[in-house]
């Protein structure tokens, strides 16, 4: 009798281990599979950014640019199928996950330090570029979406921001190929700045401070607001930094106004989009980097991983243009981030000539 009851209890047991085993063992092979899917294609874009981060560091242009044009040169890859399910998932998980990590370059004090006049000039400057790209661009025969893009790009943080609005915005039939061009545009203008506006801020008569947030307010890559700022003295550097680092910070509320608008607006394609989770990883590492937790070599590795990251990203986009789609574009484009770069750096030169005297 005991051993009949014995028997039965054994056998639930056995079951339910032989169930647990084929269900590892499925997903194992799960992923596995989904590796070998993805493998191809993320490979391929790690290869194109790591050989743009030695270019950079070898000739000293931006690394974001050469893993475009690297990109664009091995388009031929996406014609053959087997690499384009990795290129796909670095150009958006990727992406998604570097930029949710730039919030580990910034802190609340940092921001507050600059005061709130400057912090109102700033902010006042990001939205003020977004709703004058959307504008000239209705003018110039553009779409609203090509107008946003572009607008937030040269406002926040470059390619950063073109990458990471672009990942809320509907779906085009040239969404891709405007991105692309946003970034190479933000990029070619933003290196032009770099040399450009230190002799502007000499010329304007703008003290160490005053220099580092006309800098940082204006530049629109942080790399390149690193290069200028510090071209002028120390302190103008840092305070370009925290300066820039307050627009990157901004990105958050662009972003998730942005998604919350073309959801209600947007037609069908918008309301299909996901919450964008990445904003809300972004203000998580804010506020984990502001109160001070994360050790400062964790630190530095995670702000290199967000780097290599968006570079990958980048490295993607360029894979999937076609370089004669990129040339349909046209002029106006052109045309539009270059009024959108000089209306922000007339818009803060003015103001922090204002507010210094």
């Amino acid at each position: 009798m005991t051993r009949h009851r014995g028997a039965n209890i054994s056998t639930p047991r056995k079951n339910m281990n032989d169930a647990s085993t084929t269900y590892f063992r499925n997903t194992f092979k799960s992923r596995v599979s989904k590796a070998r899917e993805l493998g191809p294609g993320v490979l391929l874009c790690v290869t194109v950014a790591t050989a743009a981060q030695f270019l950079a560091q070898h000739y000293g242009a931006p690394q974001m640019l050469f893993a475009l044009l690297l990109g664009i040169a091995f388009h031929f890859l996406t014609e053959e199928g087997k690499c384009n399910p990795g290129i796909e998932f670095s150009a958006k998980k990727v992406l998604r996950f570097g930029v949710a990590l730039l919030g580990l370059r910034v802190t609340l004090d940092e921001m507050m330090s600059l005061g709130w006049e400057m912090l109102a000039l700033v902010a006042c400057g990001v939205v003020l570029t977004i709703a004058f790209g959307i504008g000239v661009s209705k003018l110039l025969g553009r779409r609203v979406r090509f107008g946003t893009l572009t607008g937030g790009a040269v406002a926040i943080c470059g390619a950063s921001a073109a990458l990471a609005i672009a990942a809320v915005l509907p779906k085009s039939e040239h969404g891709e190929r405007d991105t692309i061009f946003t970034v190479i545009a933000v990029t070619a203008f933003s290196t032009i700045a770099m040399i450009a506006y230190p002799l502007i801020a000499s010329l304007s008569g703008l003290d160490d401070k005053l220099a580092g947030i006309f800098l940082g307010g204006t530049i629109h890559d942080v790399a390149q607001v690193v290069g200028a700022g510090y071209a002028i003295s120390p302190e103008s550097g840092d305070v370009a930094t925290i300066t820039k680092l307050l627009r990157v910070a901004l990105l958050v509320p662009v972003v998730l106004t942005l998604s919350l608008y073309f959801r209600r607006h947007g037609g069908s394609e918008a309301k299909s989009l996901p919450f964008p989770l990445f904003v809300v990883g972004f203000c998580v590492c804010v506020a984990v980097n502001s109160a001070g937790f994360v050790p400062n070599i964790v630190l530095e590795g995670l702000n290199e991983l967000s780097g290599w990251l968006l570079v990958t990203a980048i490295a993607a986009l360029g894979i999937k243009t076609s370089l004669k789609a990129l040339f349909t574009i046209g002029y106006q484009p052109l045309v539009l981030v270059l009024s959108e770069t000089v209306f922000i750096a007339l818009w803060v030169l003015i103001g922090v000539q204002v507010i210094g005297q």
